[in-house]
């Protein structure tokens, strides 16, 4: 337990700039306080101590604003910065070297019974505000970005954007050629292609009228 608490100071002070020293960081940063102590209502409920597992998590919640079901299963060095509005579902698995931001959630559908949440390999970065929704994978050293909502897998070494979220980079290399502020509106298509259709309508129903009035009169 020693090891792993050394482990995870250490990874606070490679990843956050504002961490000034080991005690400040053991003392005062709320993801790791929640994470301590989901591993003591891990350990709990392993242990078959149900109630004392969901009264460790719920303290947690209290004092941390970080909400992780005591089932859920967390590797080594998980990093959850700031952390307030965090949520972590009872099947989500979170492997090693993860960092996660304030306000992510990794929870279900409302759908699926059984496996549930998602699976977030090694390396992972979840932005701030991300939600990550279903049973799939994330797969190791991807990067979702804020405010995105994933629900579907996305693949290793990739960045997904955007709601429903989609992959803009795989291996560093661009594959949609938009930006994100060119991203064309589908709303806004629709309403332009109903426009052509009216217009191509009104274009038709005059002819029509010409070649009635023609044959009314006779020409």
């Amino acid at each position: 337990m020693f090891t792993r608490l050394k482990e995870d100071i250490a990874a606070v002070r490679e990843r956050d700039p504002a961490a000034r020293s080991a005690i400040e960081i053991l003392l005062l940063y709320p993801g790791l306080k929640a994470v301590r102590m989901h591993r003591r209502a891990h350990w709990c409920l392993a242990h078959g101590l149900r109630f004392f597992a969901r009264w460790i998590s719920q303290r947690a919640v209290r004092k941390t604003g970080i909400e992780i079901h005591p089932a859920a299963s967390i590797g080594r060095r998980l990093f959850i910065d700031h952390g307030s509005g965090v949520v972590i579902g009872e099947t989500a698995e979170i492997g090693d070297d993860v960092t996660i931001y304030q306000g992510v959630t990794l929870g279900g559908t409302g759908k699926e019974t059984g496996k549930r949440h998602p699976t977030i390999g090694n390396g992972v970065i979840i932005g701030s505000g991300a939600k990550v929704l279903g049973p799939f994978k994330v797969g190791d050293n991807a990067k979702i970005a804020a405010g995105s909502v994933v629900l579907r897998a996305i693949p290793a070494n990739c960045t997904a954007v955007g709601v429903p979220a989609r992959v803009v980079k795989r291996d560093g290399r661009r594959v949609d050629p938009l930006d994100q502020t060119d991203t064309p509106d589908p709303v806004a298509q629709e309403i332009c292609q109903l426009r052509r259709r009216l217009h191509r309508l009104e274009r038709e129903l005059e002819h029509v009228a010409i070649e009635t009035q023609e044959g009314g009169t006779g020409i």
